[in-house]
């Protein structure tokens, strides 16, 4: 048998991989760092943390943080509705999206062309603030989870993604195949697009899933009650504002001063503000490469 020939790497060339190494090491570290350093934080003590005891591990481990976040009905009511924005958000926001970037990609489909340039037009101009909340405000949407929902239920990126990916990957041969069988359109959409499209689709529901789990700026305009407010006002509240009512957590008055609790707090709710979108990423990474990648082409 041969012996596996292996390229001799010159002196040069193992000091710029070990440049190159020592770059991606020193970038991840930056990276990496505050993450851990807040993860290590919200299992720690409220007087480690007001002391500044915690650098890189936990000191005096502790569930002080999570105890008095899920005790709290502010952030539970927080929590419990950015999961219903985002559900709702991501059900109305693809079926929206696959409904016009579909017929958007048949080249039957008549005044497509128009229709398009109409579309790109709205996501290069708007007609800002003022106007925006006043079209709300017409619609009777102010102060309801509406207002969460509609006004943002459709995003021209994610239109000319989801077309473009529909123009690429299935083939015109299929249709007429459908078509000769006697599937209706409709039908052709929901028993071959579809089933074909999950790269995309897994694409759309994390871009918009990421949008409604983030999305604060809607509610700070266009909601007044604190019941429909989303968890990423109450963490607004907590890490501008540093406003909480400590009498609300239990034990509250036993776990040191006031200023360890909020400190704590804000470390142990930017954890489990990140955790859903962290828990959904994995399911979703295989598509999510293809079908970005697919989708990004524009034509």
């Amino acid at each position: 048998m041969k012996a596996h020939t292996r390229i001799k790497e010159s002196w040069g060339d193992k000091l710029f991989l070990f440049g190159v190494y020592l770059f991606l090491v020193i970038i991840l570290v930056v990276v990496l760092y505050p993450l851990v350093y807040i993860v290590s934080s919200s299992f720690s003590s409220p007087r480690a943390v007001v002391s500044g005891s915690v650098w890189l591990l936990p000191v005096e481990p502790s569930l002080a943080g999570y105890k008095a976040i899920f005790n709290n009905p502010q952030i539970l009511t927080g929590y419990a509705n950015s999961i219903f924005y985002t559900f709702f958000g991501v059900l109305i926001n693809v079926s929206l999206t696959v409904m016009l970037a579909y017929p958007l990609s048949k080249p039957t489909f008549f005044g497509r062309g128009l229709m398009m340039v109409i579309i790109v037009i709205t996501m290069m101009f708007s007609g800002g603030l003022i106007p925006y909340y006043l079209t709300v405000k017409a619609l009777g949407l102010l102060d309801t989870r509406w207002a969460m929902l509609l006004p943002g239920a459709l995003a021209v990126w994610q239109v000319i993604i989801a077309r473009t990916f529909f123009q690429s990957t299935i083939p015109k041969e299929l249709g007429e195949a459908a078509e000769l069988d006697g599937c209706s359109d409709i039908g052709f959409l929901w028993r071959v697009v579809l089933p074909l499209s999950k790269p995309i689709i897994a694409v759309l529901v994390l871009m918009y899933a990421v949008g409604h789990w983030n999305a604060y700026f809607e509610a700070l305009i266009f909601l007044k009650s604190p019941d429909l407010y989303p968890l990423q006002i109450i963490l607004r509240n907590i890490l501008i504002l540093n406003s909480i009512d400590a009498s609300m957590m239990v034990d509250a008055n036993q776990m040191v001063a006031r200023q360890g609790l909020r400190d704590l707090l804000k470390y142990s709710l930017i954890v489990v503000a990140t955790v859903p979108v962290l828990a959904i990423y994995p399911f979703v990474q295989k598509y999510f490469v293809k079908g970005i990648m697919i989708g990004s082409l524009k034509g």
